[in-house]
């Protein structure tokens, strides 16, 4: 077992708990309320986390086909039999909780995509062609929810195994500039020409917004508003914070879900610019060491299954963090570890027991 990754972990953990005890004070009656509730999912995550520890990896790839199913078959129920909150689709009534699929499809794509791209050749263009049609599967059924931040998730999943895979780098990076390029074309004759995009008003709305948050910012509605307050918390805190449970943005509620996508805003007004720091410091050094564990995983399907966990944290500490500060779309991705929520931190720990089972099972028997 590596006890230093998952030290590293249990720290943030730790860390969660505190600040959601500080984000509960203004928007329950129980002080406790949030932390508790995340409490009771961590030891939820860590018996995740031994059972996919105790399975074997390679035996991932005789069911990659039974799973990649199963998530299309969850991923289709929510759009037919799905809890509906805040105009979105995304969850399934479990009576005690809500089950959010499209939070374990990040998870079992990273276990089929790993199968799946363990033995391919990415050469040529026509190579990519196949995994970009098997990942736009999920993500349509996604984007349907509406979910543009686990889409984009999913994307960037597909890019970072790509890339763990071997491909040509010249032609992934130009279909990646292609990509953009295509995003922003679409946004342009969208909002200029009236060109019908398959997303809804206000995702349109964030995903330009953050250019300029106070032309769409106020009476609390507006499309920037989230940004515009997120700032103001982040740049009062200073180098050490206002002082625990004495931010105003956050106690005041000025700034909304201060608990879950905008936990990072609350961290930077009350705990300060230094003590953010060491929290990202902390991604940083989770990071780096999945990436040693990636390159001394015994087989590609081992490197394929840390690298694929290694693109999704990435991509959600970039993206959050982010967006809390003004410089990416708010997409409504959590910070990994620290958001409150349910599926959130059961994806994130089986992920981390993934990465320790491929780091357990790394050296190869030679009797």
């Amino acid at each position: 077992m590596d006890f230093i990754l998952l030290a590293l972990v249990l720290m943030l953990c730790l860390i969660s708990l505190v600040v959601l005890t500080s984000a509960s004070v203004s928007i329950a009656s129980d002080p406790y309320y949030y932390a508790k509730k995340q409490l009771l999912w961590f030891v939820l995550g860590i018996i995740g986390l031994a059972l996919v520890v105790w399975i074997d990896y390679h035996q991932f790839r005789d069911v990659q086909w039974y799973l990649y199913g199963l998530n299309l078959l969850l991923l289709a129920m929510v759009l037919f039999a799905g809890h509906e909150a805040k105009g979105a689709q995304r969850w399934i009534n479990l009576g005690p909780f809500l089950f959010q699929p499209s939070e374990f499809s990040k998870l079992i794509l990273i276990i089929t995509l790993a199968c799946f791209l363990e033995n391919r050749k990415l050469e040529r263009w026509q190579d990519f062609l196949w995994p970009l049609g098997y990942v736009l599967l999920p993500i349509l059924l996604i984007l349907k929810q509406p979910d543009l931040g686990t889409a984009l998730v999913l994307l960037a999943i597909l890019w970072g195994m790509l890339f763990f895979a071997g491909a040509n780098i010249r032609i992934l990076l130009g279909g990646t500039l292609a990509g953009l390029v295509l995003a922003v074309g679409l946004l342009y004759c969208h909002f200029h020409y009236g060109l019908p995009i398959p997303l809804k008003d206000y995702q349109l709305r964030r995903l330009v917004v953050f250019l300029d948050p106070y032309n769409d910012g106020q009476g609390g509605t507006g499309a920037g508003y989230h940004i515009i307050q997120s700032q103001i918390a982040i740049g009062s805190g200073g180098w050490w914070g206002v002082g625990y449970c004495q931010g105003s943005q956050v106690q005041l509620n000025f700034l909304p879900e201060h608990h879950t996508d905008f936990i990072f805003s609350l961290i930077g007004e009350e705990l300060g610019f230094l003590r953010s720091a060491m929290i990202l410091l902390l991604y940083f050094l989770i990071i780096y060491r999945m990436l040693q564990i990636s390159s001394e995983a015994r087989d590609p399907l081992g490197s394929l299954l840390v690298g694929g966990v290694v693109s999704m944290l990435a991509f959600h500490v970039m993206v959050n963090v982010g967006m809390t500060m003004g410089v990416m779309p708010v997409v409504g991705i959590p910070l990994p570890f620290l958001s409150y929520g349910g599926s959130s931190i059961l994806t994130n720990m089986m992920a981390l027991g993934l990465v320790l089972n491929v780091y357990m099972r790394r050296k190869k028997i030679l009797f």
